[in-house]
């Protein structure tokens, strides 16, 4: 599993990344209340907002990790945003593939996140 410094994890199967938010993140978003997830198919840039989270206290956006195809999202989420306060590793947005996958070597390891939120 990589991390970035936009909170996000990411883990790949083969050709294909799962990407969700951390716990660190969640926590500090608070109650998520809705989750607005990307068309599967949608082609992506590197930096691209491409999900919407709102929650008690915020809005924010997941980027694009890396440029690719979106080709799964969790429609789960839709239904219950909530779950990604009680699982956010578990609770995964969407899945991709990427042409650029190599660059998750570049990524944080777990350490390397846990001392990077300190």
């Amino acid at each position: 599993m990589k991390f970035t410094e936009e909170h996000e994890w990411l883990d790949a199967d083969g050709d294909v990344i799962t990407v969700g938010i951390t716990e660190h993140a969640a926590t500090q978003l608070g109650d998520v209340v809705f989750v607005e997830l990307p068309d599967v198919g949608t082609t992506v840039a590197k930096g691209d907002e491409i999900v919407v989270i709102e929650s008690v206290k915020a809005a924010s956006d997941i980027l694009a990790p890396l440029d690719g195809e979106i080709v799964e999202v969790n429609e789960a989420l839709v239904d219950n945003p909530a779950a990604v306060n009680d699982d956010a590793v578990g609770s995964w947005f969407f899945k991709m593939t990427s042409p650029a996958a190599a660059e998750m070597d570049e990524m944080m390891d777990e350490a390397a996140y846990q001392a990077f939120i300190g």
